[in-house]
């Protein structure tokens, strides 16, 4: 039975990593994979065919345990469903936040910011904010904004798609330095693996390197060389047809209440999700009462109204991140052998055991993480490794899974949530991308990662 629930979790995992060869949404084998592992835990601890573990290292077996044991495994599933609870609810509060700022066109300011006509500049400028805004809103929604600024900015699609590369590397290394710029450093920050003060200090100059390398050489690139062609008076018009005049107090009140989360957990000691849910209660109440336009009527109230925002969320994702958490929290708590001093471990701890007698330096094992993450989801990745690793908080092996995880993702097109949404805004090639942008995202993964080596040694 063991056996078999392995094998369903390698199926799942194998349908999540050739979502697009099956045309599959990747949310039906999570959920499936999710319901069926427990359903067959269920089964196989009742007829006592092996023993369950907790996060305490309590182990139940239903034979001997009876009541007991019973209990153990309703709670055991509670747990498990309340972590992954406040890692969605803190999900759903950042993403209808960021749709709230969308709806009142908040980020089109930012459009106005933009003044290079020079290609050089305007790559640089893109990839600091790229860097910046995806370390604040998520590498993921900090890809879509800029993207759709680049189509009003450069109408040359060849041009444009290097432009997406360079965004999606950035926007990844932004992502990880942040305790709330990507899913998994949140899940990290969330698990208590690590606290954000930590992560920005020591993971903030590495990620720094793996977006500025690749830009500093494809600036030397041909493609990068020259001015753009911008009509500034079509630019101009269009500004001044659509501007909005929330726009501005919607952009910082968003971006201010997301920032506020992490300052709001280190005063209150509370969980970021109750830190979310009061930016996203500020947000939508002052969204409730604003004005944006100068004629502006109760009919067209409901144009901008949190309910519009709450349905433009990706469902899809947070139900995605539902599945596949739950489906390693069955593969941790299922009791699988025992380490060399007897003592009985889950699977994925077993696993860490095997794979540290095989590859006995964890710099490396973790290197290769990095890589692997460009190829599948690096999110059941990292929940994976936070049941394989009983490190304390802050420990040097979560700053180095938060960085590789983060930035590795950005060495394939599909190896990240920034690079699909790229792939899918601009139609963007996998074998282009792989032949023209992926070395950058290497080098700048490798020195970054050298970097963080460095630092966590000293």
């Amino acid at each position: 039975m063991a056996a078999i629930i392995i094998l369903i979790f390698i199926l799942g995992y194998l349908a999540i990593t050739l979502e697009h060869p099956l045309k599959l949404d990747k949310t039906v084998p999570a959920l499936l994979m999710s319901a069926l592992m427990w359903a067959l835990l269920a089964i196989g601890f009742h007829n006592g065919w092996f023993n369950l573990i907790d996060g305490h290292e309590n182990v139940f077996n239903y034979l001997s345990g009876g009541e007991h044991a019973e209990e153990g495994f309703h709670n055991l599933l509670l747990h498990h469903l309340g972590k992954t609870a406040e890692i969605l609810v803190f999900l759903i509060g950042a993403m209808t936040i960021v749709e709230i700022v969308d709806l009142h066109q908040g980020f089109d300011i930012i459009k106005t910011w933009i003044k290079a006509k020079s290609k050089k500049k305007l790559l640089w400028i893109m990839v600091i904010l790229a860097f910046v805004l995806s370390a604040i809103i998520d590498n993921l929604t900090a890809t879509i904004v800029l993207i759709t600024l680049l189509r009003k900015l450069i109408k040359e699609r060849k041009t444009r798609l290097w432009f997406a590369g360079l965004i999606v590397i950035a926007a990844n290394a932004g992502g990880a330095w942040s305790p709330i710029g990507d899913v998994t450093t949140t899940m990290l920050w969330i698990g208590k693996r690590v606290s954000a003060a930590h992560l920005v200090e020591r993971l903030i100059l590495p990620s720094l390197a793996a977006a500025i390398v690749p830009a500093f050489i494809a600036s030397f690139l041909p493609v990068f060389q020259g001015n753009i062609n911008v009509d500034i008076k079509e630019g101009k018009l269009e500004e001044k047809e659509h501007r909005l005049l929330s726009s501005r107090t919607m952009l910082f009140l968003g971006l201010g209440m997301i920032v506020f989360v992490p300052i709001f957990k280190t005063i209150t000691h509370l969980p970021p999700y109750i830190g979310m849910m009061l930016g996203l209660g500020v947000v939508w109440l002052v969204s409730e009462y604003i004005h944006p336009e100068e004629d502006f009527s109760e009919e067209r109230k409901h144009l901008y109204s949190a309910h519009i925002a709450l349905s433009r969320i990706e469902m899809s994702s947070i139900l995605f991140f539902l599945g596949i958490l739950m489906s390693v929290a069955a593969l941790e708590s299922l009791v699988f052998g025992v380490t060399a001093s007897g003592q009985q471990v889950g699977t994925l701890r077993y696993l860490a055991e095997v794979l540290n007698q095989t590859i006995p330096n964890q710099n490396i094992v973790i290197l290769l993480l990095g890589v692997l993450s460009a190829i599948i989801d690096n999110v059941p990745l990292v929940a994976a490794t936070m049941g394989m690793y009983n490190a304390p908080m802050d420990a040097s092996i979560w700053h180095l899974i938060a960085f590789s995880a983060g930035t590795g993702g950005s060495m394939l097109i599909i190896g990240s949530a920034a690079g699909v949404a790229a792939m899918g805004m601009e139609k963007i090639d996998f074998i282009w991308y792989f032949k023209k942008i992926t070395w950058l995202a290497a080098i700048g993964f490798l020195v970054g990662y050298v970097l963080l080596l460095f630092m966590e040694s000293i």
